[in-house]
């Protein structure tokens, strides 16, 4: 007999996956835009910083939207452990000591959406009618 939540969760799977795909695009995304200065009005590229921003608001743009959404979370669990090793590491073995949570935390998610692609719901398989990558 299944519980109560597993069936509620079968029942819904395609809507509560498509809400964390989005949550996830969108959250990533924000993060880019902040690197670049668009959300205080002083928009700028400069140096590796930029550089990684370009590629959290390009990525988190394609997984919001369902467009490549496979390639865009290998590409994005990639940058993320980098800047985990880069960045956090050096800070302490434990992830809450080093500062270094949401960036792992980013990698698992991406493991789940390289997984599944973009589910159901997407962009890229309501024009092309199947994922590319």
């Amino acid at each position: 007999m299944s519980s109560l939540f597993a069936g509620v969760a079968r029942k819904h799977a395609d809507l509560l996956y498509f809400l964390f795909r989005v949550l996830t695009g969108f959250m990533f995304m924000s993060h880019g835009l902040q690197k670049l200065g668009m959300l205080n009005g002083t928009f700028k590229v400069e140096g590796f910083i930029g550089v990684v921003g370009v590629c959290e608001l390009i990525g988190g743009l394609a997984i919001l939207l369902g467009i490549w959404t496979r390639l865009a979370a290998l590409l994005g669990a990639i940058l993320l452990l980098g800047a985990y090793i880069k960045v956090h590491a050096a800070g302490g073995l434990l992830p809450i000591m080093n500062k270094g949570e949401l960036a792992l935390l980013y990698v698992a998610v991406f493991a789940i959406l390289f997984v599944h692609g973009s589910g159901k719901w997407g962009v890229e398989k309501d024009v092309l009618k199947r994922e590319q990558f």
